[in-house]
This record gives C-alpha cells, sequence and structure tokens, in this order.
C-alpha cells in the first residue's frame, strides 16, 4: 500500500488521486539513492586493498584477558583522533564475537555511537567462554577456541582469522585486504567542511559529521554466499555486485523502505534488513552477522577484484559499509550450514511458535468495504468448499486511518462480526500502522503529544510527516517506556471492538514517510537517548513490532500466543512473528523470485514468511493465479492479498476448473498442516527453517547450491514451481541417492538426476523424500480448528533400505502450555516392516499435560514390495487389513498404494503395527 512520495503538504484529494492509480506509482529508480548519491559507500568503494593512510594496528601492551573471560586490546594509528577499543569474546561452540567502539576517556565528542539494544538475547553474556590467554609470537597472537578452532590476530595492520586448529586452514577472515575504515566522531565540525548531504529536494543536516565504517570479510572453503535479505531476486545465491565480469555495479543495500512494485531482481534494499551471511562449500559453512542497525552497502567480490592475478581457491570476498553504529560482529564456523544458522540463533533468539490457525490460509484485501461484504467472503468459502482460517481488514476498516478504531457506517457491530467468523473455528486481522494521526480530537495523538511520545525532528518538535491519515507523528519505539505505553492500547478497554478472535498486522513500518527522503524518515530525527534515526533506522520496524506482539501478549493474560503480521523487519524479528515480501506484483517473474526470497529469509532467521499470492499490484492471468496458489501452499505463510483497485479474486471468481484447482492446493495444505506444525515446532527450538534450499539438506551435493527454483519442505518434501505462462515441460533436480515418490500418485523418481517433468494443470512438480514418514490430516473441514479431532494419515515412503522416520508434534495449538511440558512428540520409524510409534517428548519440562483420543486411521506404504494382507497391532495382538487404497482422498482418479486401514492406534500411545 504505497503512494508515491510527495511535497510537505500535499491535498487529500491529490493523494487519494494517486493512492488509486496503480500506473502512476511503478518504482522509479531516481527516487532512491545510489551507492554514488550516498556518500559514506562512495568512499568505501574507491579504496583499493592496503590503500589507508591510516592502517590500525593492534598495541601488543594492551593485550589483556579479563576477569569475564574475554580478549581486549587497542587499536590505535598517529593520525587518529582517539583510539579504538577491541573487545573479542567467544560462544559456545563456535562462534568469536568481534566489538570495536572508540575509546572516548582521553577525548570525548558530544555524542557517542549507538550500540544496538534489545536484539541478542540477554543471556548472551552470561554464555561467553572463558578465553586463555593469547600466545604471542612476534607480531601475532594466537587464542584456542576450542580443540579444532584457533583465531589468529595479526597485530599491524590488524588482520583477524578463523581457523581450524589442527590444519591452519583459514574458515573466516577479517581485514585481510586492509578496508577497515573507522571514521572518527568529531568534536565539531572543521573550519570549512560541509557535513549537509543532499538527495533531490532532502537536505540531510548530519550534525554529527561522518562516522561510517567499512571492513573486509572474506569466507573461505566457499562456492556461494547466501542472505542478507531483503531484496528481490531469482538467484539464491549472493551475486558479485563487483570485480570482472559483473555488469551490475551497485551493492546489496539494507535500508528498510517502501517500496511498490519492487524490481524482481535487484540488489535494492526492501522492507527489511538482516546483516547476517551464510557461505557454504564443499564441506564447509560459515557465517557472518553485524549487529548494527544503520544503512549497509554490502559489496560480493568477484575473483580478480583486487587485482591479483588468482584468487585463493574456494574463497569469496565480501567488502562491509554501514553509515553509522559501531562494530558488534559474529563469526560462525559449523561443519555444515544448520550449525552455522543454529548458532545466529543462538544469539538473535528461535522464532516464536504460531498457533495453529496462523499455519492456515488468509484471505486479505485492501479491502472488504463492510461487514456485509465480509458476511459474503466468509460464506462464499463455505459454499465453495474451500477452507480458510483468518479473513484480515485493511487501513479502510478505520475511522478516517486513526488506528484502534473503526469506521461506524461499514462496521457498525465489530464484536458481533468477529464472533460470527469464530462460531466457524476463524480468526480475524486488523491492522495497526505506526503513523498516527495528528488530529486534536483522536485521544491517541493527544495522548502521545502530552507524553512526549513522539520521535522528534532535528530541531526538536515531535517530527510531522505525511501518511495514510496525512498529517501524521511516529511513537519512538526505541523508548521501552512507550513500547509498554503501546503494549496497553492491545487491551480490550482501550481498542474498543477488539475481541479475543482479533490478531493484527503492522504495515508501513520502516518507517514509512510519504513526503520523507526515499519515502521514510529523515536521518537526523532524534530518538530516545539522543539517538538520530541514522543509527537506527533499520530497527525502528522491529521495536514496534515487538510492542505489537507484547500488547497482545499481555492482552492475553500471557496465555495467548500473539499472531502479528510485519512487514519491517531486523535481525530477532523472528521472535515476534510473521513477515511477508510487501507489495509484490500479478506476473510471473515476482512468483518465481518470491521462492528465493522466502528461502534467504528462512536461512536468515525468519521462518513465518510468505509472498502475497496472486501478487498486490495488478490483476494477474488465471493460470497465474493458479499457479501461485499452488506455490503459495507451500509458503509457511499462506495468505491471498491485493490492492483495493484490482479485480476481486476470490478463488471461486474464475471459473468452475480454476476454482477446482486452487481448492485443491488449498485442501492439500490442510492435509499437510500436522507435518507444518511438527516443522514450526523444530525451527521454535532449533531455527532450522520450514521452507529450506535443497543445499540444506543435501550439503554435499554441488548440483543443489544454487537452486533458487525447487525447495524442501522439511526433511521430507521437495517441490518446484512452474515459473512461465503456458510451460509445457520442466526440468526437476531430485538430490541423493535415495528414490522420490511423487505427491499425486505415488510413482517413484531416481536421485541425483534431473528429470524432464510434463506439466500438469492440478499441481506443482511435488515429491517424498524416500526414508521419510509425513503426518497428515484427510477431512474436509471448514477451518483448521474444526480439525483438531480428526483422525491422521502417516504417508511411509520406504528407501532402498525398506526404511523410513519421522515425527508428529502436537499440543493445544494456541497457548503456552507446551512450555511447560503440555505436548505429544512421536518418532515414527519404519523398519524390518514394522511400524513403531514412541515418546521424544522431554519429561524435565514441567508437570503440564496434553493429551488427544485422535488416532491413526490410515497408513500408506509406499515402495512396499510384498503382497502383504494384514498387520498386527501391539500391544494387542489385534489384526487389520492392508489393501490397495489411494493416495489422496480429495481426488477422485487418485493412484492407490498399500493402505493398513484402520489400525485406530492413538498417537499418544507406544505401539507397533508389524506387518505379517
Amino acid at each position: 500500500m504505497d503512494p508515491p512520495p510527495g511535497p510537505r503538504l500535499i491535498p487529500v484529494l491529490l493523494l487519494l488521486l494517486l493512492a488509486s492509480c496503480p500506473a502512476a506509482l511503478a518504482w522509479k529508480k531516481d527516487e532512491f539513492r545510489n551507492c554514488i548519491q550516498t556518500p559514506f559507500c562512495k568512499r568505501a568503494r574507491t579504496r583499493t586493498p592496503h590503500s589507508l593512510d591510516a592502517p590500525l594496528s593492534v598495541d601488543a601492551g594492551s593485550l589483556y584477558v579479563t576477569p569475564d573471560g574475554s580478549l581486549t586490546a587497542v587499536l590505535s594509528h598517529p593520525s587518529r583522533l582517539r583510539p579504538l577499543l577491541l573487545r573479542l569474546s567467544a560462544l559456545p561452540p563456535h562462534v568469536v564475537r568481534l566489538q570495536i567502539d572508540e575509546d572516548y576517556s582521553a577525548n570525548t565528542p558530544p555524542h557517542r555511537r549507538f550500540q544496538v539494544p534489545d536484539v541478542l538475547l540477554s543471556d548472551v553474556e552470561a554464555r561467553t567462554l572463558h578465553l586463555s590467554e593469547p600466545k604471542t609470537a612476534g607480531a601475532v597472537s594466537t587464542l584456542a577456541l576450542s580443540s579444532d578452532l584457533d583465531v589468529v590476530v595479526k597485530h599491524d595492520p590488524f588482520e583477524l582469522t578463523v581457523r581450524r586448529a589442527g590444519s591452519g586452514d583459514p574458515v573466516l577472515s577479517f581485514n585481510s585486504h586492509g578496508l577497515f575504515d573507522f571514521e572518527p566522531l568529531q568534536e565539531s565540525k572543521p573550519e570549512g567542511e560541509t557535513w549537509e548531504e543532499h538527495f533531490r529536494s532532502h537536505t540531510d543536516t548530519r550534525p554529527r559529521g561522518p562516522q561510517s565504517i567499512t571492513f573486509d570479510v572474506s569466507f573461505h572453503g566457499a562456492d556461494f554466499v547466501y542472505g542478507l535479505p531483503e531484496h528481490g531476486s531469482t538467484s539464491l545465491a549472493l551475486r558479485p555486485t563487483r570485480g570482472p565480469g559483473v555488469e551490475e555495479s551497485e551493492p546489496y543495500r539494507l535500508f528498510n523502505l517502501d517500496v511498490f512494485e519492487y524490481l524482481h531482481d535487484s540488489p535494492f534494499g526492501l522492507y527489511g534488513s538482516i546483516p547476517f551471511m551464510i557461505a557454504h562449500g564443499d564441506g564447509a559453512s560459515s557465517g557472518f552477522f553485524w549487529l548494527n542497525a544503520a544503512e549497509m552497502q554490502i559489496d560480493v567480490l568477484a575473483p580478480g577484484w583486487d587485482g591479483a592475478a588468482s584468487t585463493e581457491n574456494g574463497r569469496i570476498d565480501t567488502l562491509w559499509m554501514a553509515e553509522a553504529g559501531v562494530v558488534d560482529a559474529f563469526f560462525f564456523v559449523g561443519s555444515e550450514p544448520k550449525d552455522v544458522i543454529k548458532q545466529y540463533i543462538s544469539v538473535t533468539g528461535t522464532p516464536s511458535m504460531p498457533q495453529q490457525f496462523a499455519v492456515a490460509y488468509h484471505q486479505c484485501r485492501w479491502n472488504y468495504r463492510d461487514e456485509e461484504d465480509v458476511a459474503g467472503v466468509d460464506s462464499g468459502f463455505d459454499e465453495h468448499d474451500i477452507p480458510y482460517d483468518v479473513l484480515w481488514l485493511d487501513i479502510e476498516h478505520t475511522d478516517g486511518k486513526r488506528y484502534f478504531t473503526w469506521d461506524h457506517s461499514a462496521f457498525p457491530n465489530p464484536e458481533e462480526m468477529q464472533r460470527k467468523i469464530a462460531d466457524k473455528g476463524r480468526k480475524m486481522v486488523t491492522i495497526v500502522d505506526p503513523h498516527i494521526k495528528r488530529d486534536s480530537s483522536f485521544h491517541l495523538h493527544e495522548e502521545a503529544t502530552a507524553k512526549g511520545y513522539y520521535v522528534k525532528d532535528a530541531g526538536g518538535k515531535d517530527f510531522d510527516g505525511w501518511c495514510w491519515p496525512g498529517a501524521s507523528s511516529y511513537p519512538d519505539m526505541l523508548n521501552p517506556e512507550i513500547r509498554e505505553w503501546w503494549v496497553d492500547k492491545f487491551s480490550y478497554q482501550s481498542y474498543k471492538g477488539s475481541t479475543p478472535m482479533l490478531y493484527i498486522w503492522n504495515d508501513m513500518n520502516e518507517p514509512s514517510v510519504f513526503n520523507g527522503p526515499e519515502v521514510t524518515m529523515p536521518r537526523d530525527a532524534i530518538h530516545y537517548g539522543d539517538v538520530e534515526h541514522r543509527e537506527l533506522h533499520n530497527a525502528y520496524g522491529y521495536y514496534f513490532h515487538m510492542a505489537t506482539a507484547d500488547g497482545l501478549l499481555k492482552r492475553g493474560e500471557g496465555k495467548d500466543r500473539p499472531f502479528v503480521l510485519s512487514r519491517a523487519f531486523f535481525s530477532g524479528s523472528q521472535r515476534y512473528g510473521a513477515v511477508w515480501t510487501g507489495d509484490n506484483s500479478a506476473d510471473w517473474d515476482h512468483l518465481k523470485s518470491s521462492i528465493p526470497m522466502v528461502l534467504t529469509l528462512g536461512l536468515t532467521g525468519i521462518t513465518f514468511s510468505g509472498a502475497d499470492v496472486g501478487g498486490f499490484f495488478g490483476n494477474p492471468e488465471p493460470d497465474l493465479l493458479v499457479r501461485w496458489y499452488q506455490v503459495g501452499a507451500f509458503y509457511p505463510f499462506f495468505r491471498g492479498h491485493a490492492h483495493h483497485d484490482t479485480k476481486r479474486r476470490e478463488p471461486w471468481l474464475f471459473g468452475e476448473r480454476r476454482t477446482a484447482l486452487m481448492r485443491e492446493a488449498i485442501h492439500m495444505r490442510y492435509s499437510l498442516l500436522p507435518y507444518y506444525y511438527t516443522l514450526f515446532r523444530e525451527a521454535s527450538v532449533t531455527g532450522v527453517p520450514v521452507m529450506r534450499p535443497l543445499w540444506l539438506e543435501f550439503p554435499d551435493d554441488k548440483e543443489t547450491y544454487n537452486n533458487g527454483e525447487a525447495f524442501m519442505v522439511g526433511p521430507s518434501l521437495l517441490a518446484q514451481g512452474i515459473y512461465e505462462d503456458g510451460q509445457k515441460s520442466v526440468s526437476v533436480y531430485l538430490p541423493g541417492k535415495e528414490l522420490w515418490y511423487d505427491l499425486r500418485n505415488g510413482s517413484p523418481y531416481k536421485g541425483s538426476v534431473s528429470h524432464k517433468l510434463e506439466v500438469a494443470e492440478d499441481s506443482i512438480p511435488s515429491f517424498q523424500r524416500a526414508g521419510t514418514i509425513v503426518p497428515r490430516k484427510d477431512r474436509f473441514r471448514r477451518s483448521s480448528t474444526q480439525m483438531v479431532d480428526d483422525p491422521y494419515t502417516l504417508v511411509i515412503a520406504l528407501n532402498s533400505s525398506s526404511a523410513a522416520e519421522g515425527e508428529l508434534y502436537v499440543d493445544d495449538g494456541k497457548s503456552y502450555d507446551f512450555e511447560q511440558g503440555a505436548f505429544i512428540h512421536r518418532r515414527f520409524v519404519f523398519a524390518d516392516n514394522k511400524l513403531t510409534s514412541t515418546n521424544i517428548a522431554p519429561d524435565h519440562l514441567g508437570n503440564k499435560k496434553f493429551s488427544t483420543d485422535c488416532v491413526i486411521e490410515r497408513v500408506i506404504i509406499l515402495g512396499l514390495s510384498s503382497g502383504a494382507k494384514k498387520a498386527i497391532v501391539e500391544p494387542g495382538n489385534q489384526e487389520v487389513g492392508i489393501e490397495l487404497g489411494p493416495i489422496s482422498l480429495r481426488r477422485s482418479l487418485s493412484s492407490v498404494a498399500p493402505t493398513i486401514r484402520k489400525p485406530n492406534v492413538r498417537v499418544v500411545d507406544d505401539w507397533t503395527l508389524r506387518i505379517a
């Protein structure tokens, strides 16, 4: 929902005209800065390796292991205004933390550099390992981190390398090309020097002067690097941005922006920023995370970028540039990529466990007009036998864009409306954005003004920008007191018309300011603690998301898991809810780019994400919409959404055949909800994403390393979209040495082979991996809530050893009782013609219990070679039949496979099914 920027006092009529004209909203390159127009980026990119006039060196006499077990040192150069303080620490098992800030003791500037609070887990310092004294030989000091990892610090010039202890092979290095530059804060502006920066009609006063930081990081043993969301891309791996053979000259930009109809393939920054990069190669994985919320630009450098005749085989060099902040960097080393993700999650937090309903299908539009429209859409799903769980209301549901209110002519009875939806087990979501209408009759604005809770402009007045309500101000979410104030706005007493069935959507929280530079808040605006907006910009939406989630948590008295969708995000956002890829377009390119975008979010911690199905802008061709539903049904977050100027596109509006195809895609998602919920549990414990690139499951298979068209859902399922109109065939690479079974018909396909497949109308290529067991629920219901007591189906795909295994996680789907042990976690193992169910839930979490009477109704066995006719259930020695049954109950012509029918064993119990 993004109109273009405009002058400070845009007439309301003009604003509405522009907002309703999609043709006027196309992305305009000249409205956003590039590297040449960004002085800190331009300066950094002109430097060549080892060319700095004042390279920093370690004062060897300052090396000291502190009582807390970290290593400290002084970095200096005779020409520097003040030295830098270095702190090196380690976290188990293989995490190195490097912190560098200015030493303010001898020469104190008016302001200090900003260090981002409340992103790292609160126990990070407590988990810090105690380092031993370094061994120094000449100008090199070596610290042993573990039995297999060292850190080597070169003194002059300063350089840091994380290496394998036994072989001495480097894994990660910092400043090996001598590009580390740390612009000192000035006490005052030198005479004759200009600090102001100009872009289009905007002026950034930059009252604190240049303060950028630049350094190079090298990943050794790497074939590709990944990460750095968010940008549109059809490539999963990050392409080189500089060096021989590189046409695209822009670095990857991390600067949260409200971008409408963004380019599907560009390094340009979008709505969120995660400064985390993961590298993977043959037998090695590593990662690098820079905790800094200022604008960043990152170059991935092609071999030969530095003019060297040859480059170390398997080394990828990168250049990191930030406008402000400090160095607070983490180096991660793993034997496989999942290790690196787990280590990143160990410092930024695991994803929150969603409620069951949130994992199902969501229906949204800007805007459903009124209560009658809501009721009509709700009944339309029932009339067409299409399940859904959540209906969303965009900004038009409010009273004049005043959030926490209702348009009383269109929504006179919001509580009754929500209860009617809830009677079918469904929920609703309303939008709450950060801009508050500057209206003296609006109680929220008056309260925020009186308390001094708004972000200030450079002159110290409440910042006044332009957004959906017109003149708007923005709560200063950096301030914990203001976040707590915001929390209380979600109480039923404060948010009149809300009910326990209502959840929240945060949009425009980059923050978007229509008349601001690059459609965002000016960098010289002032936050809590005298922090400039430039220093925390990328984290503003994170703090807003945090406060909103905490508001729902408090509303539910700590018992109800919040659901909050946010457009802006930062490292740590995974702890507070879901995100989506923003205002995409209804075209095939955006469908294709959604896969690398969602996969990249998962690699960087944010597993609960998806793209707007069908594209937000424009009217999708019916075939494109069908294909998008077939892909979107695999997204972790599955929502259809559209701009208010598009034609209505509920799934039943495109003819009976296409309605049937979209219904089938949605039904498929609902049947797989037990599997998805189990994967969300895994993500909430380990951080390993629900939707994964192929190489995360097959890290030794180089054919998977840059495959951004196919993806895994957990360890068991692989799918690949159809991304071209009228496509007749598609090549699908199936990794590994074992078979893969077609989800539609159970046909086996060999692994480690690219298969040319005929494109089917009713589905996209999708497969179950041999050696896995996938739990399903196959009864048709209106919503996931109505499926709670339904029986399960287990689909067993046998490998070459006639074995398979899988898991099932079940809890109450809504509360936090699982944290005290109230859940079921089963492992299913098929071997030696026996299927066994065992409990794998730990017994030390608490004294709460969860139980269910749900049973296993069917067991489908793909790849079973015997002609067995019966199975024995133990305990009880009960005999049940084996017959050929349909793989899918939803298809009238479904293929068949050996099926154990109605064993009716309870999911909570230990049992064995033995094929006789």
